[in-house]
């Protein structure tokens, strides 16, 4: 190739360079990428007697995610300090069941090799005294965590690998060269190259290829940053989906695009807030209370969920508390993240007046993004990299490995390299007719510079995706996405250019727009919400595993149309109880439909009733509101009805109300219902309850709520509330269960048949059915739910039965989620706590989270004063003041005991009022 061009030549306009100058390159492995993975695949393609081509963009010494500092290793599996399958496992929950294990299991069992390798290149990893890794516990199961002190230095290590002498006769490095196309077979589609150009001197470059490794990273610059500046992402900013948009038109199938990339992050930074880097050290998570509020682990993404929820409260806002730790700790955290992490962080702290030791750190939440490293949205690859395409592979956050982080970076970088060498250089002839086509990508701009500017075209695009496209998402945002992203195509095929960096920019955006519309529309196409705040559907709110515990693949098909597949998981190498993939065959879904959205609602349509949405009650319980009618001018039968309910009408008076055409009309008469309770009010709500409108449904489940004390259990109202169980709407459901079991109109065989119901609020709702008929047996069954939620419940219930018994309890107390074990220990209190489970509620005050403790506490206070004392005095010396008012109120019921009595007159200086009140009873 052509030698670059100087500093002072990128601002010459350039021309359209003819396609037959091309300059035509050949190698037997193409690596596009230069950052961890495609680093590593370089390294082992040659190791194994291929000769390289490396391509980069940028430059790739300083090019990559690496480059910007790596504080540690998040998924680290240290033999003696984590089991493969124990990470398999936790992987396979973080990402709600729909992982290919294969994958995963390759980061398992082959990390800490590579970890070794990449010690034996120079890169330090933390040890201890005694010489072994210094691995620390940062997650909620399993130690993963190791700690690199000269992490900022890894990529210089890496490029130190890549020239030495053996590798430079390997391995050639174009840097400042952009692919933009994957060049495939026209008859088997196998990869046989790349187009692209150089981004400083503009020339077009086309590669022959025995295998083609994609490793061009995540996409970074999807969403904008709340800042507007283009560039202030949390992602490497040079991260602009070009691989996925590669991988998508060479043919190869993207799966999990619907599964975002979203993280906490500094306030107005782009830059994690490193909470899993403070914890070992002391530092949480906190709203502006200063309480800690993340109940699920830092990996997946109800942990994010959980995070939008405090920001939008009134506990906002939340910061990383680092101001109560002892100035040698601050220190220590400081050298991490104001070095190897991001170097700028120190000053833009110091440019706020912030110090940790006066300040603790403002967090927000990053823009959406594409990555398969940090959620699951990538390229479908198998357990050797390999893509759906032969001879095409992605590693690195392009690949759909997910949770995969930096060492499964390098680890499918490996893999990568290992199954590519197998390839000589292409030899045959290319199609001309895809080179045409990449030319005409990289160099219309030329045609018209004088068009609309990347910067402006870019940040119109992104505004979209953030109004659109964000969660929380619905199919009609979703639908105007694609409809914007469709007509942005022509504003793109629009921009203008004049120098080879705007090229690169221009490209760039056409790579953006591909991703936004892949994600946009395979959001639309999973009809359900998984991954916490990843895939939230406001308009399919609950997750469904027995539709959708499958991958969603998207390709390109033949005629250009993007199109879906729902692929079955396959069968777990590590079983995880929480899922059970139900296998089958695929099932093609095609081309996704759109909301229609080009009008509000049916275009010549009259203004609609609004439907009834829920609002709390004083008590905290959802109930749906009450039917309002719509604004416009009062329907005349309406207006007949109400002054007919001023003369408390009978059951026949109302009746032409209830089956009026109109739905407005039947939820008013509804409300009537409930106003005048006449005879028959009962059966004739429960039949409202199957009616075809959400409005009138509302109005019967608020009606029969509020009227259950009064409506005689007859078997009419029993059978018309046992067949609304099976009305499609789960507020529904959950109003029928609620009035069955309050009239005593079900048995326990009705309501567990109910659990397997999709919605969680309903099996909430058969739990406590279950409770009040005293049907131990079935309860004990639900205790393997799914949902938390479900599962709480459960713990309580097993309590609340007419003759509790601790055994039942078992499974919950063994369970995975701490705000169930904590309801299993407090539910201990009501069965009793016999000595052998007394042992396991003293052992639980140990237990990292704090409502388990709370829980053990109030399990202790059903066991002997002799075992339960001394546990609950320590108990009172907790940090978490719910922990400490639960031993409080353990050691009341032993007062009787002096040692009790002693730790309750210690508690009375407590600094929490709540633990000081009631450690003052002991007085009494």
């Amino acid at each position: 190739m052509s030698s670059p061009a100087s500093p002072a030549s990128t601002d010459t306009a350039l021309t359209v360079p003819d396609l037959a100058d091309a300059t035509e390159l050949s190698c037997d492995v193409l690596v596009i990428g230069g950052g961890t993975a495609g680093t590593m695949a370089a390294l082992t393609a040659a190791e194994r007697g291929a000769n390289v081509l490396l391509l980069e963009k940028a430059h790739v010494r300083h090019s990559g995610a690496l480059a910007m500092g790596m504080d540690g290793v998040n998924n680290a599996v240290v033999p003696g300090r984590a089991e493969p399958d124990d990470y398999v496992a936790e992987i396979t929950r973080a990402n709600d069941g729909l992982v290919d294990q294969s994958t995963v299991r390759q980061t398992a069992t082959r990390g800490f090799a590579m970890v070794q390798r990449l010690e034996s290149y120079g890169v330090k990893f933390e040890k201890d005294e005694h010489g072994e890794y210094a691995v620390r516990q940062v997650h909620r199961s399993g130690s993963y965590v190791l700690p690199m002190p000269e992490g900022k230095d890894v990529k210089k290590v890496l490029y130190r690998q890549l020239r030495r002498r053996e590798m430079r006769e390997r391995i050639r490095i174009e840097n400042r060269v952009m692919p933009v196309r994957v060049l495939t077979h026209p008859e088997d589609g196998r990869a046989v190259g790349a187009a692209g150009f150089n981004t400083r001197t503009g020339e077009f470059v086309v590669v022959r290829a025995g295998a083609v490794v994609l490793a061009t990273g995540p996409c970074g610059r999807l969403g904008l940053p709340a800042s507007g500046y283009l560039y202030g992402t949390y992602e490497n900013p040079t991260n602009a989906g070009d691989g996925y948009a590669m991988a998508y038109h060479a043919g190869a199938a993207l799966t999990g695009i619907e599964c975002f990339q979203i993280n906490p992050l500094i306030k107005d930074y782009n830059g994690p807030a490193c909470a899993y880097v403070a914890n070992p050290f002391g530092g949480y998570q906190v709203n502006r209370h200063g309480e800690r509020f993340v109940e699920s682990d830092y990996w997946s993404g109800q942990m994010m969920a959980e995070f939008a929820a405090e920001l939008a409260s009134d506990r906002a806002p939340v910061y990383l508390k680092l101001s109560h730790l002892p100035e040698e700790t601050i220190d220590a955290v400081e050298s991490i993240l104001h070095t190897t992490e991001r170097p700028t962080r120190g000053t833009f702290h110091e440019g706020r007046g912030h110090d940790y030791r006066t300040h603790d750190i403002e967090m927000h939440i990053s823009e959406i993004g594409l990555c398969g490293g940090h959620s699951a949205s990538g390229v479908r690859v198998d357990a050797h990299a390999r893509t759906t395409v032969p001879r095409l592979y992605a590693a690195g956050d392009l690949a759909s490995v997910p949770h995969n982080y930096m060492i499964g970076a390098f680890v499918f970088g490996d893999l990568a390299g290992e199954d590519a060498a197998r390839y000589r250089a292409y030899e045959g002839e290319l199609d001309r007719e895809q080179i045409a086509a990449a030319h005409e990508l990289v160099y219309r701009p030329l045609r018209h510079p004088e068009g609309p500017p990347q910067p402006q075209v870019e940040y119109k695009l992104r505004r979209f995706v953030n109004d659109y496209v964000a969660p929380p998402k619905s199919g009609a945002k979703l639908s105007l996405a694609v409809e914007a992203f469709d007509r942005m195509a022509t504003e793109i095929a629009g921009m203008g250019a004049r120098t080879a960096h705007e090229l690169m920019r221009c490209a760039e955006v056409s790579f953006i727009r591909d991703c936004a519309e892949m994600a946009a529309r395979a959001s639309l196409a999973r009809t359900e919400s998984r991954w916490g705040l990843y895939h939230e559907r406001l308009d399919h709110p609950e997750r469904d595993d027995t539709g959708w515990l499958h991958h969603l693949d998207l390709r390109k098909s033949r005629s250009g149309a993007m199109e879906f597949t729902a692929r079955p998981v396959e069968p777990y190498l590590v079983p995880v109880p929480e899922f059970d993939p139900p296998g089958g065959l695929e099932r093609h879904l095609g081309e996704v439909a759109l909301v229609p959205v080009a009008t509000a609602g049916p275009r010549d349509a009259a203004p609609a009733a609004r439907p009834a949405t829920d609002v709390p009650d004083p008590v905290g319980r959802a109930v749906p509101a009450p039917a309002v009618p719509a604004a416009e001018a009062p329907h005349p039968r309406l207006l007949r009805l109400l002054s007919l309910v001023e003369d408390s009408p009978d059951l026949d008076a109302l009746a032409p109300y209830l089956d009026d055409a109109d739905p407005a009309v039947r939820a008013a008469a509804v409300t009537a219902l409930g106003e005048t309770a006449p005879a028959g009010t009962g059966p004739a709500l429960a039949a409202r309850l199957r009616d075809g409108s959400p409005l009138v449904r509302a109005a019967a489940s608020a009606a029969l709520r509020e009227l259950v004390e009064v409506l005689p259990a007859g078997p009419e109202l029993g059978a018309g509330l046992r067949e609304a169980l099976a009305v499609p709407d789960a507020a529904v459901r959950s109003a029928a269960l609620d009035v069955l079991r309050a009239l005593r109109l079900g048995d326990a065989a009705l309501y567990a048949g109910v659990l397997d119901d999709t919605a969680v609020e309903v099996r909430v709702q058969a739990v406590r059915a279950l409770v009040s008929v005293d049907a131990v047996a079935e309860l004990s069954a639900a205790a393997a739910d799914s949902a938390r939620e479900v599962r709480v419940a459960v713990a309580r219930g097993l309590a609340a039965v007419r003759r509790p018994e601790p055994e039942p309890l078992g499974p919950l107390l063994d369970d995975s989620d701490p705000l169930v074990r904590g309801a299993a220990l407090a539910a201990l209190a009501g069965t009793g706590c016999p000595p052998g489970w007394a042992a396991r509620a003293e052992d639980a005050l140990g237990d990292p989270a704090w409502q388990v403790r709370a829980g053990a506490a109030t399990a202790l206070g059903a066991v002997a004063a002799d075992l339960a004392v001394p546990p609950l005095a320590k108990a009172l010396d907790d940090p978490n003041a719910d922990v400490r008012k639960a031993a409080v109120l353990s050691l009341l019921v032993h007062r009787a005991d002096p040692s009790a009595r002693t730790a309750l007159a210690g508690a009375s200086a407590d600094p929490d009022a709540d633990v000081r009140a009631y450690a003052a009873r002991a007085a009494r």
